[in-house]
């Protein structure tokens, strides 16, 4: 058993990183508590075991005492000088303690212990490696599923890709090499562990940082992301230096750039816009290539009201509202997407109808007096004021009634005259 012993300590040390010594530490503190029961209350009981053979050993430490009562605690004057010379009564003596057949035994009931152990030093080192490296990309394969979680191997340690944190149009098959971003390293009851994400917005910019040099020298900066993982991310960038284009870098010659990005998000559309200090140019490339008609700011709220045409409503809002979602959340600001009302246009059949109700407004004129006038071309008030008698007798559905009607006209006209005349001399 001890050359099994040495076995698991060559594996750990060689597959997961684990020093010798702090391997060694472990077995020790494990091989206490199994010693304690083939021992038995031995006083200041300890275990070693040597890195090299493996043999294990147990001590305890008895006082010289000139009179044993406990055998557990104390040993004789004559044993005490044995194992050191000058011993004297009260001095406290490291003695042997290893039973027969110790080695079997202790590994026996010390296995499922150094097991615990080594995994508590494993998950330190987990620790200690990744605590910073919390925000870089890493490539693993997927070994195994724990329910709807993923678990993936990194090499030396397995991280877990929880399903809060998985894109919900990926599916994943045990073997299958991916990278994906480190969340954060948490402190669970069973010790770290890695949380990996490709939801995270952030592992968007991690790649374009990896893919764009001019991003991650700081020549383009990224100002803003919002995202839907696995359906469309909108990408805000902005150029320190005014000679570089920034969405033109961020694409690449010939798009080569982001098709990369794209492919590792496996198809996820990717929207890359500049980035501007005013909001109405700003959000006009967030909803590209929708056209704009109008914009009402409202400043102190931060909300946007935009005027589009019927047939660029769509566009502008998108698929269940997500490009105009997408939009406020990569600039901050509610943004409220409208149709233009445009006023029907009035067909001839509509304009006579409405001409004929002017008319027969007018006091003393009937529907049927305004009616044959609007035949004749006398569509408004203003058109009839300008008649003659003789205009209107010529029209057998007037006749004899021209007289009336212009008195009525002309009664209206002054009336009309009065009205404004009055409201004159009402002004200041």
């Amino acid at each position: 058993m001890n050359a099994e012993l040495l076995a698991v300590l060559e594996y750990w040390e060689r597959e997961k990183g684990i020093s010798r010594d702090v391997l060694v530490r472990a077995v020790e503190e494990a091989l206490v508590s199994a010693a304690r029961r083939a021992v038995g209350p031995a006083r200041d009981l300890r275990c070693t075991i040597d890195p090299k053979t493996g043999a294990i050993k147990a001590f305890a430490r008895l006082i010289v005492s000139d009179k044993v009562i406990s055998k557990h605690d104390q040993i004789s004057v004559a044993e005490a000088k044995k194992l050191k010379a000058d011993a004297q009564i009260g001095d406290e003596v490291e003695v042997e303690v290893t039973p027969a057949d110790f080695g079997r035994i202790a590994a026996q009931n010390a296995r499922q212990a150094v097991m615990q152990q080594l995994r508590k030093a494993e998950k330190q080192l987990i620790l200690e490696e990744f605590k910073d490296r919390v925000g870089d990309i890493v490539s693993g394969v997927v070994r195994r599923f724990e329910r709807s979680d993923v678990v993936v191997d990194l090499g030396r340690y397995e991280a877990l890709l929880p399903n809060r944190e998985r894109v919900p149009t990926e599916e994943y098959q045990t073997g299958e090499r991916l990278r994906a971003y480190v969340r954060a390293v948490e402190t669970t009851p069973h010790g770290p562990e890695i949380i990996l994400s490709r939801a995270d917005p952030m592992f968007v910019i991690k790649l374009f940082q990896l893919e764009v040099a001019e991003i991650s020298d700081g020549t383009i900066e990224v100002k803003a992301i919002a995202r839907e993982p696995g359906y469309r991310t909108k990408l805000a960038v902005y150029s320190r230096d005014p000679k570089v284009d920034p969405v033109g870098a961020c694409v690449g010659l010939r798009g080569q750039r982001v098709k990369n990005i794209v492919r590792e998000l496996n198809n996820e559309k990717v929207d890359i816009i500049p980035w501007s200090a005013d909001i109405r140019t700003y959000i006009a490339a967030a909803l590209s290539p929708a056209q704009l008609k109008n914009f009402e700011v409202d400043e102190a709220n931060k909300r946007v009201k935009i005027i589009v045409s019927p047939d660029q409503l769509s566009l502008a809002i998108g698929r269940r509202g997500q490009n105009a979602r997408l939009t406020s959340k990569l600039t901050g600001w509610y943004v409220d997407i409208e149709e233009e009302v445009i006023a029907p246009v009035m067909g001839f059949e509509e304009k006579v109808a409405e001409a004929i109700k002017g008319l027969a407004e007018i006091p003393g004129i009937t529907e049927a007096h305004a009616s044959a006038l609007v035949h004749m071309g006398f569509h408004t008030f203003e058109d009839l004021a300008q008649a003659e008698v003789d205009d209107l007798q010529s029209n057998p559905d007037i006749g004899d009634q021209a007289i009336a009607v212009l008195a009525a006209v002309q009664a209206e006209a002054a009336r009309r005259q009065g009205g404004a005349a009055a409201g004159a001399s009402g002004a200041p």
